[in-house]
């Protein structure tokens, strides 16, 4: 099916694409698409490849994006495009195989040359390449008063959703998310708000926005089938079956053209795209839609309102009056639990998940309803290296990572917010806490002890720090700026509160649940001792001792050699005959998580690093601005 060309070395001397690149006006029924679209390529398979291949023809989109500006050869191919994915979506089977061959390489052209404009050119001058009109135009879908960036993500979107997914479209459903990605990545190459995005505003408030329900409802139905490729897609053997194997052949010819701009994680030649790279990419442009132009006050999202506002298609609705009129969709709720618990091992995934819980009222109450919300933890529990752990709780396992993530934010990022937002955590579930494993015990006292030297650390820093001042001061000599050590102490000392009050929520709470908590306690119950007169502790410290008095006095009127085993039977035996109305009440720990004012400035360049790394496009890092692959 046309010609071929046997190395990426060659493109540049295409005599197709030089005169698509030059200054001649090619309208839309010139005979000249039907030439190009049949074209087919040797495609690179990997990033070192794709970065040959635009190196091979940078002059070539150079040309092009100079030429266009009189031209408005892209203008008429976007119009080729729109009439053959107008005619693919009529055709119930999508019989008219030539047809579907030469739309998925329009489309395929089209991408790339978005990928050189967005990566090269500012946006305006982008939107001037979509809108620059041929001189002469007679074409049927072009009117001057229509977007021709709107008309474009508006077909791609009704392509998704139409055509039924089979073996033969899968390679077309990718390739319309992939084409969509590349036009939003306009926000990794700068960094202005999505809010002032010409592109953003098109497909946020532009003629695609009416598919918005339609297109998040069958993004979340390509993740949660995930899909796989069709292993024909991937072969050149046909099937014998009449036009299943015309269309399986053409399928093979397709997935060709379709790794032509994926690059990898890695530049190993033998790295291979994910057999369910639809959910994978159906999922990105998810985040990438619900994570842009969020303000209120900013351009409407209407992704983001259908995504958080859908229900379970397995349930009828209660009838309720709505507080507001919006658009949405219903999902088999029970099937997207299953697919977020089978692959919550990406990042991308957890994100979800995030936003499911923290937006949508009835998802969150669909999860929190379930009795196996166990299966959203990993089996054997293999990532965690500090200690292995077969027989954990849920619970006990998040507590270890809370902590954990706390330790490790205390040594290398000294994120307030991020303590913030674990010792609340901690502190709404610390009434609830039930027979926690001794090696959770250990990592909350651990973590207490930590923040004891620290405290101490900081103390001493601020002693010598009021020493030398003053020496200096004797002396007349000028003094360096100091660290804010005083600042720190408040930040630990406010830490430190918060885990006492953790640990003193637990004992009133639940004390008999938690023998093991008690041992550990009382095995290293010296570490209190600094802090019983403190002001800022000492309240909190009254009650801890109380605990620990009672049942130091039973322990240590064993004898000498009893094991832990029957040192944690005594402590259970306590705890049964243990009055609470001993201990003073606090307030209850009750903490609300609110997003930050504008969480786009956490969110947009995390779900595009997302992109970067997971969607398998290659993006020229040294143009990225948005993020830095350090971080």
């Amino acid at each position: 099916m046309g010609a071929s060309s046997s190395s990426l070395s060659e493109l540049p001397d295409n005599v197709y694409l030089k005169r698509l690149a030059s200054k001649e006006v090619i309208s839309a029924n010139d005979p000249f698409w039907n030439q190009l679209l049949s074209y087919t390529f040797h495609i690179p398979r990997n990033s070192s490849d794709q970065r040959l291949l635009e190196e091979s023809t940078t002059i070539l989109c150079k040309n092009f994006a100079i030429n266009n500006c009189t031209t408005g050869n892209f203008g008429s191919l976007i119009q080729v495009f729109l009439l053959r994915a107008s005619a693919v979506r009529a055709s119930p089977l999508c019989d008219d195989n030539v047809m579907v061959w030469q739309m998925y390489n329009a489309m395929f052209i089209i991408r790339n040359l978005c990928k050189y404009f967005i990566e090269n050119l500012s946006e305006e001058v982008v939107i001037q390449q979509f809108e620059t009109r041929p001189p002469t135009n007679d074409d049927k879908l072009d009117t001057s008063d229509t977007s021709q960036l709107d008309e474009l993500m508006n077909a791609l979107m009704e392509l998704f959703y139409d055509l039924p997914l089979l073996n033969f479209t899968y390679v077309i459903h990718l390739e319309c998310l992939n084409t969509l990605l590349i036009l939003l990545s306009m926000q990794i190459f700068h960094v202005n708000s999505s809010d002032q995005s010409t592109i953003y505003e098109t497909i946020m408030q532009g003629k695609c926005a009416i598919h918005s329900c339609l297109f998040m409802k069958t993004l979340i139905e390509r993740y949660i089938e995930q899909a796989k490729c069709p292993p024909e897609v991937l072969s050149n053997n046909g099937n014998s079956h009449g036009f299943y194997s015309i269309t399986a052949a053409v399928a093979s010819g397709v997935w060709n053209v379709l790794t032509l701009g994926m690059g990898s994680k890695t530049t190993n030649s033998d790295d291979q795209l994910p057999d369910t790279i639809l959910a994978n990419q159906s999922l990105l442009l998810l985040l990438v839609l619900i994570n842009h132009c969020t303000s209120d006050s900013g351009i409407h999202n209407p992704y983001r309102e259908a995504l958080f506002s859908f229900t379970n298609s397995q349930e009828d609705a209660e009838v309720t009056v709505p507080t507001k009129a919006c658009a949405t969709f219903k999902v088999d709720m029970s099937k997207l639990y299953e697919t977020l618990c089978a692959t919550l091992k990406d990042d991308e995934v957890t994100l979800l998940l995030y936003l499911l819980l923290h937006r949508n009222a009835d998802m969150k109450s669909f999860i929190l309803s379930r009795t196996n919300i166990d299966q959203l933890m990993l089996k054997n529990v293999l990532w965690f290296k500090e200690r292995q752990i077969s027989e954990i709780s849920l619970g006990g396992l998040l507590i270890l990572v809370v902590v954990r993530t706390m330790q490790y934010n205390m040594t290398r990022m000294r994120d307030k917010y991020l303590h913030t937002n674990c010792l609340a955590a901690l502190a709404n579930m610390s009434s609830q806490f039930q027979n926690l494993h001794p090696y959770v015990t250990q990592r909350i006292v651990s973590l207490f002890s930590l923040l004891l030297k620290k405290h101490t650390r900081l103390v001493e820093q601020i002693r010598i720090t009021a020493l030398e001042s003053g020496r200096n001061s004797e002396s007349g000599s000028d003094t360096e700026p100091q660290p804010d050590y005083i600042q720190d102490l408040s930040v630990v000392e406010e830490v430190i509160r918060m885990l006492l009050e953790i640990i003193n929520s637990c004992l009133t709470h639940s004390l008999h649940h938690n023998p093991n908590l008690i041992y550990t306690l009382l095995y290293q119950k010296d570490i209190f001792a600094h802090f019983r007169t403190h002001p800022t502790f000492q309240d909190i410290i009254q009650n801890i001792d109380t605990v620990l008095n009672f049942f130091t006095a039973r322990v240590e009127s064993l004898d000498k050699s009893v094991s832990v085993q029957e040192v944690v039977e005594v402590i259970k035996q306590g705890a049964v005959q243990f009055r609470r109305d001993r201990l003073k009440k606090f307030p209850e720990l009750k903490f609300r998580y609110v997003e930050e004012e504008q969480p786009e400035e956490f969110f947009v360049p995390y779900v595009w690093s997302l992109v970067y790394h997971s969607s398998h496009l290659y993006f020229n890092a040294a143009r990225i601005q948005l993020f830095t692959l350090e971080s």
